[in-house]
């Protein structure tokens, strides 16, 4: 009897283990997502937004006893990609650990970020009515379970009032059995899982982050404006805005719901688009896309954090957004990634990252947390 053919065929770890890679792992993964998930396209237009060069700025910072430039900070906080924009004008752009310029980066969690914003779009279109609506209006399988008493404000805060564990390391975790779902591609068992959760606090009431709530916004965002979660980002602010490349989003399951919270696909300098989308006020082509006060509210804290108790160092959390201490608003994914946007200093910074994650970043010495805003200031010093 005769065997399979010996074909060509590439290695990719387990989507189940996508937030428990080794160092060896991590780059690989991060860049090749639409491997390990399923996917659906966020189609670009047939334009695309000039982005100028300027000058190339050299920040330098203090860490260690030592002075370290861009080079220095690649190899001490494991940088994959940095873009840095100042008045629109790309400043600083540089790849390493495979990363090319049309490579579409796993986003983590800045995705979140990027969600919301088309809750902001949807609210301005009429397809949403407002931030308090319940979300079992638009999702009628949640009815009945602890999210009939949630609001889409609750939702795009992070104040569910569900419990949930997002604790990386536990392989029982709900983010985990979360990943899990995603990793086999069950259909509706994100929706599931969802729903089979407690209640713990008021609505409102309590910050805990939440990969879930963000899946429920998409979901919500789906239903709301009748297109899929990639189509409606397309036609709203991917083609219209003019990006670069095409993105994606991971879907549940074959054909399924889009995951609007984590793993999406985004080259370096469209996520610099959409940090510029941002300085711009949210208007393309001289037409509003999202509310007036929109990224105002986006970027004031719903909950004052505690700079200790995060990962960044955020102040607080806006919608999905975190805030920066200087104030300006984050987007930020597991392993380092972020997207810096400093609207006052019309500065975008975009940094896409392998950070180790336990049990190895146990042996590694650089404090990850301050070498990142070290840089960050360094950046807005160089660019006056």
């Amino acid at each position: 009897m005769i065997g399979a053919i010996a074909h060509p065929t590439h290695h990719v770890p387990a989507g189940e283990d996508f937030l428990l890679l080794s160092p060896t792992e991590q780059a690989y993964a991060y860049r090749n997502v639409d491997r390990m998930f399923v996917t659906r396209a966020i189609r670009r237009g047939t334009s695309v937004l000039p982005l100028q060069r300027g000058e190339e700025i050299s920040p330098q910072y203090q860490a260690d006893g030592k002075t370290h430039g861009v080079d220095a900070y690649f190899g001490r906080a494991n940088v994959a990609g940095l873009l840095v924009i100042k008045d629109e004008k790309i400043v600083l752009e540089r790849y390493a650990l495979g990363l090319e310029e049309n490579v579409r980066w796993s986003s983590m969690s800045m995705i979140k970020s990027l969600t919301s914003t088309l809750i902001g779009a949807a609210l301005q279109q009429g397809a949403i009515g407002s931030l308090e609506d319940a979300v079992s209006k638009y999702i009628p399988a949640l009815r009945g379970c602890a999210y009939d008493a949630v609001t889409i404000r609750h939702l795009i805060t992070m104040s569910s009032g569900v419990r949930w564990n997002e604790d990386y390391t536990d392989r029982n975790s709900d983010v985990n059995r979360y990943s899990k779902s995603l990793g086999d591609k069950v259909p509706g068992g994100v929706l599931a899982l969802m729903r089979s959760l407690k209640t713990e606090h008021r609505p409102g009431s309590h910050f805990n982050y939440n990969s879930g709530d963000t899946y429920l916004l998409g979901s919500l965002l789906s239903a709301a404006t009748g297109k899929t979660l990639a189509d409606y980002m397309s036609e709203t602010i991917w083609s219209p805005l003019g990006m670069e490349f095409d993105a994606f989003y991971t879907l549940e399951s074959e054909g399924g719901q889009e995951i609007g919270g984590s793993r999406a696909g985004i080259a370096l300098r469209d996520f610099g688009r959409f940090g510029v989308f941002l300085l711009r006020g949210g208007v393309i082509d001289g037409a509003p896309v999202l509310p007036s006060n929109w990224i105002e509210s986006a970027a004031h804290p719903a909950f004052v954090l505690d700079p200790e108790t995060n990962r960044y160092g955020a102040r607080g959390y806006g919608y999905s957004w975190w805030i920066d201490p200087d104030g300006s608003m984050v987007a930020l994914g597991f392993a380092g990634q972020a997207l810096y946007v400093n609207r006052k200093a019309g500065v975008v910074i975009v940094t896409l990252s392998c950070q180790p994650q336990p049990p190895y970043a146990a042996s590694y010495r650089v404090d990850l947390k301050a070498e990142q805003h070290l840089f960050k200031d360094a950046v807005l010093a160089e660019g006056g």
